[in-house]
């Protein structure tokens, strides 16, 4: 694998990237701003700045801009950017965009263009392991309960959550958000 010298592994340069856009609070489940949110040229720049330096090769510059925006509740800009991206990662990309929107059905659709991404397997591990280590069995929810990742029922999670104003609810899915968003990057390398 063609790794820049800089990087160990495709983890390691993910791991970067990561920080380059890490914020000390998670994105909203909505369309909500935050004050540690960046500019979306700040978000810009950086990006810029980080793919000239380390120039993944086998990562699409799009679905990294894309990502970083919608991390920093640029949806708009991030929308505009993954809408053109024909590809599973910038269909999922597209999808957590509308789910946050919200326009529920919108992100339904762009995650059934997902087809079972390779993302999925982890971030239902990651989940289950967060879920279980402090959930009692029958308070896992039900769309865990498959075994799969189900990104339908957790867009309708976020929908009830949200719509019931259930704050420990939102509060546990904005970090079962970045599990997802997470992982999601990470198969960009």
């Amino acid at each position: 694998m063609n790794s820049p010298k800089h990087f160990e592994t495709p983890g390691d340069m993910a791991t970067h990237f990561l920080r380059l856009i890490a914020t000390p609070d998670l994105p909203a489940l909505g369309p909500g701003g935050r004050p540690s949110a960046m500019d979306a040229h700040v978000v810009e720049c950086r990006v810029a700045d980080w793919l000239r330096e380390f120039a993944p090769n086998h990562t699409e510059p799009d679905l990294l801009r894309s990502a970083a925006l919608l991390w920093h509740d640029h949806l708009e800009a991030s929308h505009m950017l993954s809408q053109s991206i024909d590809t599973s990662s910038g269909s999922f990309l597209h999808g957590i965009m509308h789910r946050r929107e919200p326009d529920y059905s919108n992100a339904k659709y762009w995650f059934r263009r997902v087809q079972g991404h390779s993302a999925y397997e982890k971030v239902f591990g990651a989940v289950q392991t967060s879920l279980t280590s402090s959930t009692p069995a029958e308070s896992v929810p039900k769309w865990m309960a498959e075994g799969i990742w189900d990104p339908y029922g957790f867009v309708d999670a976020v929908e009830s959550a949200l719509h019931a104003g259930q704050k420990d609810e939102i509060e546990s899915l904005q970090w079962i958000q970045q599990i997802e968003f997470e992982y999601l990057v990470r198969s960009f390398f």
